[in-house]
């Protein structure tokens, strides 16, 4: 069966169009139509075709996600990236065979929420990263279960795909123009933290880092060592990063 695109209406016409197929299984631009039209062009069966293209499928817009936005656009450590790309490669083939089994959704949900509750509390999971993580499930999920959805259409699979990748990157995208970040800063001139010396305060740590201050914030201060720790807030130009900004003595 050969497959044509008609740009003018977003649906597949057919050469040889069987009328039973599309009885069977839906609509014919339908995920599912596609997929049995394939493996009966080929001669093969249903799940030497469907499993893996989808699959493969999934595993793309998780990679285009992970590495692409989160590791090169938002300029991120690498530190979560296999765990989003087996998280989402996990999550969709579990999700898969659970159509099989006749499992409901909500209780696998719900035994990933109890894991998160159990395994993310001892460690501490950065924002971002758990809304990285949150794309990356949804993502897995639509893509699971696309083939159950009988009016849900190839071209609106795509949309929520690309939706999902988009988003983050145009954000990204915005927020890095204005990326407001910190430095500690141990800071011997002990006189300059007083409330009536903050603006010499600022001209001086300006002046010794070369870094345009929007804030600063006193912390400890140690009277014995005439000596104090200061956090001061900047902004981060194009592509530079700070992943040891709160680092004060290395050990």
């Amino acid at each position: 069966m050969i497959l044509q695109v008609n740009l003018a209406n977003p649906t597949l016409e057919k050469i040889g169009y069987d009328a039973d197929i599309a009885a069977q299984y839906g609509r014919e631009d339908s995920i599912s139509y596609l997929m049995h039209s394939l493996a009966d062009w080929l001669g093969v069966s249903d799940g030497l075709v469907t499993l893996p293209l989808m699959f493969a499928f999934n595993f793309l817009m998780a990679w285009i996600i992970t590495y692409f936005i989160y590791y090169k656009v938002s300029q991120r450590r690498g530190d979560y990236l296999v765990t989003f790309m087996l998280f989402s490669n996990a999550m969709f083939l579990l999700l898969w065979l659970m159509q099989m089994l006749d499992i409901q959704t909500g209780f696998v949900l719900g035994l990933f929420a109890i894991f998160g509750m159990i395994r993310y509390r001892t460690d501490t999971v950065p924002i971002r990263e758990m809304t990285y993580l949150f794309i990356i499930i949804t993502q897995s999920i639509i893509n699971s279960l696309a083939l159950k959805a009988e009016d849900l259409v190839w071209y609106q699979l795509i949309f929520a795909n690309i939706a999902l990748i988009a988003l983050p990157w145009i954000f990204e995208r915005w927020s890095r123009h204005a990326h407001k970040t910190s430095k500690i800063i141990h800071y011997e001139k002990i006189e300059n933290i007083l409330p009536e010396n903050r603006a010499a305060l600022l001209e001086d740590i300006e002046k010794r880092t070369g870094i345009k201050l929007l804030d600063v914030e006193i912390g400890h201060i140690d009277f014995l060592q005439d000596a104090a720790y200061i956090k001061v807030y900047y902004l981060l130009k194009d592509n530079e990063q700070n992943t040891i900004g709160n680092i004060i003595k290395f050990r």
